[in-house]
């Protein structure tokens, strides 16, 4: 016996130290700008295994290698332990880059790929750099990569990927991969007894059916498209562990797709049935219960054995809109002891805007005015304009946005903002034809660029315009005194019309910038159109850009008709926001002209004059550099140009003046945080430490957060008031599990942004003495376990050597006093099963504990503990 026990224990050891570590994972990013992304790697690793990295490094595919720092660490049951790193990278321009993370090794007894604890780990994605195609961040895959499947039973996952710019996903499996992103010699698929293979459009992985027990690992790749074209690839390597069981898993009821209007309400009834009568929960994947705004809401509604009824509830709004339908994922999951089994399902539903009213297409000289009813929702960012020559007669359907191409609509132009309900074709400027009938459609555009069913369809024709300002200067800024100097310069050309007099000269303001809500403010009688200035007062020019039109009228009697098409032009307004010791600029204006230049003048209280400070061609400035609580005043004078020859050219104009104080409102650094747990004491450390000096020295305290479980929320646990309390010891009773996190605050309350999430298991300990004599000595006489109050349950079985059970118990103190139907049993070598049921921070996790245990029956014999080697 004690032969045999040595070659089981070295077997144990060997598994034990080789079973390094590494069991799946994926990288994922998010698009920050033009060639800067932020890269995310998800590595799922084995807890008990010694390697654990806070580091891991990438190879971007463009020569260079960087190192990623992990965020996130927190254990899961069955010994998986989830660790997330984040990167950020600029690419040197555009390019397909392939993104390869590697570690040593995989995990110990892969079945599917040879000699797997001496193989390197890796992982990939393939990312296109092209500004021109827009921002675009990889899928998030809902579901973890590790599944559990059944000898001789189909298995199905699904990585539940979820786009979240609404790019179209196609799925393929590929082979795992070693060192430098490699394919692995001799990797094979897993044998099944019918299929092995993955749905392109549904990414379905189907194994129909396992036939050897054990690990496998497959790979697989999630394609994104966009516009017919593929713009990256996602490689996902995940882990099956396959066991054996007699159970029939549950079966779906039948499914349907969905077309959803925003604003509509959806409730979809769900059932499930099990063969086996086992009791059935159905859960539900999707990234419609992820989405920040208007989540759905997924609720089980009974349960009985063999039957369970649940239901999906949702409200989509606006911000869920998209192109691409979203996919649900359906899972009825049996709850049987030999093995739970799972029947997987999905269908979509889109998500559509409402279609826009369009209400008028009305000529206004060579242009074309169009209106449309206030969109039903702000968060939409303008509207697309199409025409074309003749009426049609679509008709969308429920399930069309936007316009189908065989209707030959051409996108005119874009009407930017929620707000915003009408728009001038002016055909690029060229101006229409008349004598043609012109038909209008519009779409509202979302963020993402998918736009709503389309709008109904008016036709219309046209008819001609002119006076061309030059300048809407603010000559005095105040809140009620303020003034406004317009100019335009004399219309010429006239006797082309003809046009021969007298004139008017109706004068339109409206305020803001969007000419919307034009009404007249004045006239000018002329015979000559020598008058070309108007000076308008009594306006709010503190708080207001305006913008004017100026209408030209043939006032003949009998004759009167316009002139051309309207000029229209605003005043330049500045709007400023204060930072700490800056002033940040954005300039407003909505002109015919460019401009091509903007001075910056900032007051200076010492000669009581404003002082030219800098000068850009851009919309934004920043003014650093500043004392905060000082105000400071500004005012910007542009110059620009009409582009067509023998336009004006270098017309100046001024700004309201404006002024703002400078203020702390900027955040301090975040604090590294670290936790360790004592187990002994039942407390958590928690220590943090800020490394720049300046940021140190701009904090003035720390608040401290914790949530005592994986899915919970943080609530505040400790406020410092001291920037130099750089440590905590949390007691947070019989359980030390838990998740912390930090920030920093300074004087003026900024906040900064909150650390990483650092959570800690519950402390794993249990024994069973491997001694026992129960001799009625009044010492050992009972068996009992070490154990805490994280131990909710065993299930405890001791065998004889022949086989035959002694003694079961759930009591985690075991409590045996070393008896067998009333006997003291025979002094022996007895072999133990215990699954043990603690609390973590999961939740309930089980383990299982085997091994020997000695019982002494002999007067005077004392409790030792044997090493078996």
């Amino acid at each position: 016996m004690k032969y045999i026990l040595t070659i089981l224990l070295f077997f144990t050891f060997v598994i034990s130290s080789y079973s390094t570590h590494n069991r799946a994972g994926e990288i994922t990013y998010k698009q920050l700008s033009d060639l800067t992304y932020e890269i995310t790697i998800t590595t799922f690793t084995y807890v008990l295994s010694q390697a654990d990295r806070d580091f891991l490094d990438v190879d971007w595919g463009d020569g260079t290698i960087s190192t990623a720092s992990r965020i996130f660490k927190g254990q899961l049951p069955n010994y998986y332990q989830k660790n997330i790193y984040k990167i950020k990278h600029t690419f040197p321009g555009p390019g397909i880059y392939k993104l390869v993370v590697q570690d040593p090794n995989r995990n110990y007894g892969i079945v599917n790929i040879p000699n797997s604890v001496n193989v390197v780990f890796s992982i990939s994605t393939i990312l296109m750099v092209n500004p021109g195609m827009g921002l675009n961040s990889t899928p998030v895959l809902l579901n973890p990569p590790y599944d559990k499947a059944a000898l001789g039973y189909k298995f199905i996952h699904n990585p539940g990927a979820y786009d979240p710019d609404g790019d179209s996903l196609s799925y393929n499996l590929t082979i795992c991969t070693k060192e430098d992103g490699k394919p692995i010699e001799n990797y094979t698929y897993p044998p099944a007894s019918n299929a092995f293979y993955v749905d392109s459009i549904t990414g379905d992985l189907v194994w129909d059916a396992p036939t050897q027990l054990g690990f496998y690992n497959v790979a697989m790749e999630i394609n994104e498209w966009r516009n017919g074209i593929k713009i990256g690839i996602v490689v996902r390597d995940m882990q099956i562990e396959v066991y054996e069981t007699d159970n029939n898993p549950p079966v779906n009821g039948p499914l349907r797709d969905f077309c959803i209007e925003a604003g509509e309400s959806l409730e979809y009834e769900f059932t499930a049935t099990d063969p086996d009568n086992d009791l059935i929960t159905i859960l539900s994947t999707s990234g419609i219960y992820t989405l920040e705004e208007c989540p759905a809401v997924f609720d089980s509604i009974s349960a009985e054995p063999g039957f369970s009824r649940a239901r999906l509830t949702w409200i989509p709004c606006h911000e869920s809109v998209r192109n691409q339908p979203y996919d649900v994922l359906i899972k009825a999951e049996d709850n049987n002891d030999d093995l739970e089994l799972v029947d997987l399902d999905n269908f979509r539903i889109k998500v559509l805007g409402p279609a826009p009213v369009l209400t008028d297409a009305s000529p206004a000289g060579n242009y074309m005015r169009l209106g449309w009813e206030l969109y039903g929702s702000d968060y939409i960012t303008g509207f697309n304009i199409y025409r074309r020559e003749g009426a049609t007669d679509f008709q969308p359907d429920s399930c069309t946005n936007g316009i189908p191409p065989q209707y030959e609509f051409v996108k005119v132009g874009f009407a930017e903002g929620a707000s915003t309900v009408n728009f001038i074709d002016t055909n690029e400027g060229e101006g229409l034809e008349t004598g043609v009938e012109y038909a209008y459609r519009i779409v509202a555009v979302y963020p993402n660029g998918t736009e709503s069913k389309s709008s109904n369809e008016i036709s219309s024709a046209l008819v001609s315009g002119v006076p061309l300002i030059t300048n809407v200067s603010v000559t005095n800024t105040g809140l009620t005194d303020g003034e406004i100097f317009v100019a335009w310069t004399k219309p010429d050309q006239l006797d082309t019309i003809p046009a021969a007099g007298p004139y008017e000269y109706i004068i339109y303001r409206s305020e803001g910038h969007s000419g919307n809500g034009f009404v007249p403010i004045d006239s000018i009688q002329t015979s000559d159109l020598n008058d070309t200035t108007y000076i308008d007062n009594q306006l709010n020019t503190l708080e207001l850009g305006y913008i004017y039109k100026i209408e030209l009228y043939n006032d003949s009697p009998g004759d009167r008709f316009l002139i051309g098409e309207p000029g229209v032009a605003s005043s330049m307004f500045i709007e400023l926001s204060p930072g700490d010791r800056k002033v940040r600029f954005v300039i407003r204006r909505n002109v015919p002209w460019v401009n091509y230049r903007y001075d910056i003048f900032r007051w200076n209280d010492a000669t009581s004059t404003f002082d030219s400070i800098a000068n850009t061609n851009l919309l934004e400035y920043v003014d650093t550099e500043l004392v905060n609580g000082q105000e400071y005043c500004y005012y910007i004078r542009s110059t620009g140009s009409y582009q067509s020859p023998g336009l004006p050219q270098d017309m100046v104009n001024l700004s309201q003046e404006a002024c703002t104080v400078p203020i702390d409102n900027e955040p301090p650094c975040t604090p590294s945080l670290n936790v360790s747990s004592n187990c002994d004491s039942l407390y958590n450390h928690i220590t943090w430490s800020v490394d720049d000096p300046d940021c140190f020295e701009d904090i003035v305290g720390y608040r401290l957060f914790y949530k005592d479980d994986f899915d919970g929320d943080l609530s505040l646990l400790m406020v410092f008031e001291d920037r130099n309390i750089l440590d905590y010891i949390h007691y947070p009773g019989e359980i030390v599990a838990g998740c912390y996190a930090i920030l920093a605050f300074d004087a003026a309350g900024n906040e900064s942004p909150l650390s990483l999430v650092i959570c800690v298991d519950s402390c794993n300990y249990y024994e069973i003495p491997n001694v026992f004599t129960p001799n009625n000595d009044g010492i050992n006489d009972i068996l009992r376990a070490k154990t805490t109050g994280l131990v909710e349950k065993v299930n405890f079985r001791l065998f004889s050597r022949g086989g035959m059970l002694v003694y079961q118990t759930e009591e985690p103190r075991l409590n045996w006093n070393g008896t067998y139907k009333g006997s003291i049993v025979n002094p022996g070598v007895y072999f133990y099963q215990c699954d043990v049921y603690e609390r973590r921070i999961t939740g309930l996790e089980e383990y299982s504990l085997s091994g020997f245990i000695h019982v002494i029956t002999e007067k005077g014999a004392e409790p030792v503990n044997v090493e078996y080697k």
